[in-house]
This record gives C-alpha cells, sequence and structure tokens, in this order.
C-alpha cells in the first residue's frame, strides 16, 4: 500500500500522512462496516452497528475529493443508515452478521451520530443522489429528541452541516437550539468550567456542539461558553507540549485522574472542535490543538509509539501503560481517518461565519 503524505508537517516534524481509506475497505462488506477486528482482520461475529456506520458516513462525505472506493463505501453507510431508520425516525443500532437486528429503533448515541453522518452526507458529498437521500432520512430523524448530551451534541453536529447548505432547514435550527439547551452551561466553580460534573467520552463533541450553534445561530454568549470548555478540555489534555487524553475511564470532578487506556475517539474528538474553533475565530491556539491531535496519532503521546499501521491503515484501539492495544477496529480506524483529514491545521474546509475574536 502506498501511502500519500502531506506538504506540511506536525509540530514535532514527522511527516504526516494523509487518510487512507483502505483498512475501512477491509472492514466493510456489501451490509456495511463490521465493529470489530482481531489485529486487521474483522471479527464478523461481533456484527455490525450504526454507530460505527454513521461516523463512517462521516469521514467519506468529508473526503474533498473522494475515489471511486470512498464513495462506494458512503453508499454501502447511506443504505445501512436508512435500513436502521424506523418510520418514527429513530434507528436501531446493531445488526448480526446475519442480518437480524438485536435491539429495538432508539434515540441513544446512535441516533445522534446518524444525524451526524447523514447532516454531513446532505452538505458535502458529491454526489447528488446520496445528498438527497440523505437530507431525506436527516430531516424524518430531526423531529426526535433526546435527554443525554452527547446524544444531542452529536445530533448537532450533523445540523449544523445541514444548515450551513441549507439555512432555510428550520428542523435542522430547532435541533441545534434544543441540543444548546440539553447539554446545558457550566456551573459556577472556575476549576471545573464543564456542564457535567464528570467527564466521559467524546467529551470535545460538546463544546463543539456549543461553538457551532453560538455561530451559526448568532449567538455569542453560547459561543463563547463553547470555546470556554474547549480551552479548558485542551488545557487539561496536554502535557509537555502533547496531548494526553483522558482514559476511557473518565474524571470525576474532585477525583483522581488516571491516564491508561486512552481512547483515539477522543483525540479525534478534539482534532474535529479544534478545527472548527479554528475555521470560526482563527485563533493559533486551535490549529496547535488540531496538530497536536495529528501528532498523537505520530507517536507525540504518552508512550511515543504510534497509534496506527502504516502496512494496513488501521488505527489502534487504544494507548495502554504497556504500548498499543494493536486490534484495529472500525472506532479507532474512524477516527485516525478523521483526524489525518485536518492534517493541514486549517479547520474543516466547512463555510462558517467570518473568523472573528470570541471574549
Amino acid at each position: 500500500m502506498t501511502v500519500r503524505t502531506a506538504t506540511v508537517a506536525p509540530t514535532t516534524g514527522r511527516t504526516v500522512p494523509a487518510p487512507t481509506f483502505a483498512h475501512l475497505a477491509r472492514l466493510t462488506d456489501d451490509t456495511g462496516l463490521f465493529e470489530h477486528a482481531r489485529h486487521a482482520t474483522a471479527r464478523r461475529e461481533h456484527g455490525y452497528c450504526t454507530d460505527d456506520v454513521a461516523r463512517g458516513l462521516v469521514v467519506t462525505s468529508r473526503e474533498p475529493a473522494p475515489s471511486a472506493e470512498v464513495l462506494r463505501l458512503a453508499e454501502c453507510y447511506l443504505t445501512f443508515l436508512t435500513h436502521a431508520q424506523d418510520t418514527q425516525g429513530a434507528f436501531h443500532n446493531r445488526l448480526g452478521f446475519h442480518r437480524n437486528w438485536t435491539d429495538q429503533p432508539g434515540l441513544g448515541d446512535w441516533w445522534g451520530r446518524a444525524l451526524w453522518g447523514l447532516g454531513t452526507a446532505a452538505a458535502r458529498c458529491p454526489v447528488p443522489w446520496i445528498r438527497q437521500e440523505a437530507l431525506l432520512a436527516f430531516n424524518l430523524g430531526a423531529w426526535c429528541r433526546e435527554t443525554a448530551p452527547r446524544s444531542m451534541a452529536f445530533a448537532a453536529l450533523g445540523a449544523a452541516e445541514v444548515v450551513r447548505a441549507h439555512p432555510g432547514n428550520q428542523q435542522a435550527t430547532d435541533l441545534l437550539a434544543d441540543a444548546a439547551a440539553v447539554i446545558g452551561r457550566p456551573g459556577p466553580d472556575p476549576g471545573w468550567p464543564w456542564p457535567e460534573q464528570r467527564l466521559t467520552y467524546a467529551n470535545a463533541a460538546l463544546a463543539e456542539a456549543l461553538i457551532v450553534t453560538g455561530d451559526l445561530l448568532d449567538n455569542p454568549p453560547i459561543l463563547a461558553t463553547g470555546l470556554r470548555m474547549l480551552t479548558w478540555l485542551l488545557n487539561i489534555q496536554t502535557r509537555d507540549n502533547r496531548l494526553s487524553v483522558l482514559p476511557s475511564s473518565g474524571w470525576q470532578s474532585g477525583g483522581p485522574r488516571l491516564r491508561h487506556d486512552q481512547q483515539p475517539i477522543e483525540v479525534a474528538a478534539l482534532a474535529d472542535a479544534c478545527a472548527t474553533a479554528a475555521a470560526i475565530t482563527g485563533e493559533e491556539i486551535w490549529h496547535i490543538g488540531v496538530r497536536r491531535s495529528v501528532d498523537w496519532f505520530l507517536g507525540a503521546n504518552d508512550i511515543g509509539h504510534a497509534m496506527w499501521d502504516p502496512a494496513t491503515g488501521g488505527g489502534y484501539d487504544g494507548l495502554t501503560l504497556h504500548g498499543p492495544n494493536l486490534n484495529q477496529g472500525a472506532e479507532s480506524t474512524l477516527a485516525l481517518i478523521s483526524t489525518l483529514q485536518h492534517r493541514s491545521g486549517s479547520g474543516t474546509g466547512v463555510a462558517v461565519s467570518p473568523a472573528r475574536s470570541v471574549v
């Protein structure tokens, strides 16, 4: 496999690989995207999940010049999501290898991520019929509401894509406003400027959802809140000028903080949020955040080990005290691709309001 490289180097001076979809294609059949792998081999017995397929649609849709293979993946993922959706807009999450759903339609994280993927496809995919079908499915799902902040944050990221492409889409606009209300605002403690008392997973998505909502709805207080949350999140996850992201166990306010096992999804969420903040504000701190996220995968992390396999294009499943977990599942590979899509450190490539300084 030939790995193309970008012309912009990260802060470590390493050469930055362009994202490759080789391992994503390896994990994808004509039904969907397999969730787990043993090293680089798909584990079919674990089947597929909407969560990962939706993230697959995000990364394939935001490729600026997708190859025929990437478009094939986008078509597969869109078909899976429309099959997973019921007539009320909810989604199944888990499909067995023998193509039987093992759950009932619901509105968990997978619903939010499905809207994120559909919104991104509706706004960015170069294929007209994919944009049209994705928008139909998004509009159906956008009538639904959840009470979980992360579910609503993921949905808001898809709604933001739709609002940028279709400013008159009232469902997407309403979803942005409702997501901001569910996410909430930080409490009065200056040492914990976060709306929850525990940081868990994909934390930066909450801050990013507030940032895009504040920008697109022209609400400076919401924008400032999102930027303040992201500033704190980036600061607490930076150690010796490199990222040291929160582990899978999370971090409770006032409790001890562990450093392993670190998950690639945290880095990808931080990269996305920093890229969005950079595009909106133009501030250098966010470009640095993007570059450090790229660096984390290239080896600028707590143990100095690359978190991907150049031979396969797969991302390693986690960073442990003893080295990377060498399994290359869908979530970690998608996190790698997503982060490398920001490798220039120049933002998301989407239309946003003019750069401005926010206090």
